[in-house]
């Protein structure tokens, strides 16, 4: 009877050793995944989280006292907001100087502290493609090949003074980086603009059309932004000028990049000129400039 027995339990028991084997190499290729999918999530905002609890230094801030006018017009919590972003900003993301430019505390906090603005209220801490900053040491030459419509591919080049790319590459020329935090109320902020764009290029290719939580709110951002851009071209295509730069009507991503350097350095007068634009603006960014 004894020798049935563990005749009959023995397979049973290999079977269960099996299954338990099996369950076991699930579980663990499970938490793999886990892992894989949020561990670098985790992580990364456990990073973060030491990096806000660090005090602001000393040195950045007199930088934003005697480079950024704008700091100072913000209400004390949106101020502590900022610096936090500016704090994590610089902790991830590499800057590089080009063409022989020596990159400075200086520059790293200004150019951080200027993009932290479209941060605000938000609860992304950053920029989710930004890999790195370019800096130059003045307005720099881009060539590039452009096919027309017959075929033919003409060599063109432009002097910028900033550019954003998709692959999470911002490059800025650093006069007019200090140019635009110099004169907060121009409607004219490089650094805002092309990181305007990083936004935008969170989904995929520039657009104008960065996200919108909620499909009612998507959508009315949509009608707004169309609307507002072919009056754009249509008053320039009248001769007629205006408070939005003609350069916003080359297309909706430069159209919103445009409109958000004016949305933070002359909310007044967009709110004015353009409430529906502006009304839309305040949404993206989740902050209001003229309680500033």
């Amino acid at each position: 009877m004894v020798e049935t027995l563990a005749t009959l339990v023995q397979p049973l028991l290999s079977s269960l050793t099996m299954l338990l084997a099996l369950l076991a190499g699930a579980l663990l290729l499970a938490g793999c995944v886990a892992g894989w999918l949020w561990g670098p999530a985790w992580l990364r905002e456990g990073r973060r989280l030491r990096v806000r609890r660090q005090p602001f230094p000393a040195e950045w801030r007199e930088v934003l006292r005697q480079r950024m006018p704008a700091f100072r017009a913000l209400p004390a919590d949106l101020q502590l907001q900022l610096k936090k972003h500016t704090q994590v900003l610089l902790a991830e993301v590499p800057f590089i100087g080009c063409n022989g430019l020596v990159v400075t505390t200086e520059m790293r906090v200004l150019v951080a502290a200027q993009a932290a603005l479209l941060l605000l209220n938000r609860r992304a801490a950053s920029f989710r493609q930004l890999r790195q900053v370019l800096l130059y040491p003045q307005p720099f030459v881009v060539e590039r090949a452009q096919t027309g419509e017959h075929g033919i591919t003409d060599e063109s080049r432009r002097v910028l003074a900033g550019e954003s790319w998709q692959q999470g590459q911002v490059i800025l020329s650093w006069p007019d980086v200090l140019a635009g935090a110099a004169v907060p109320d121009d409607g004219h902020n490089v650094v805002i603009h092309e990181f305007a764009h990083q936004l935008d290029q969170e989904g995929g290719a520039a657009s104008g059309t960065p996200y919108v939580f909620g499909r009612a709110a998507r959508l009315r951002w949509a009608a707004t932004m169309k609307a507002e851009f072919d009056a754009l071209q249509q008053r320039l295509a009248r001769g007629e000028t205006g408070l939005i730069d003609a350069y916003g009507a080359t297309h909706p991503a430069e159209f919103f990049a445009v409109t958000s350097e004016l949305f933070f350095e002359r909310p007044q007068a967009l709110a004015a000129a353009h409430p529906l634009l502006f009304r839309e603006l305040a949404g993206c960014y989740r902050t209001n400039p003229l309680s500033w």
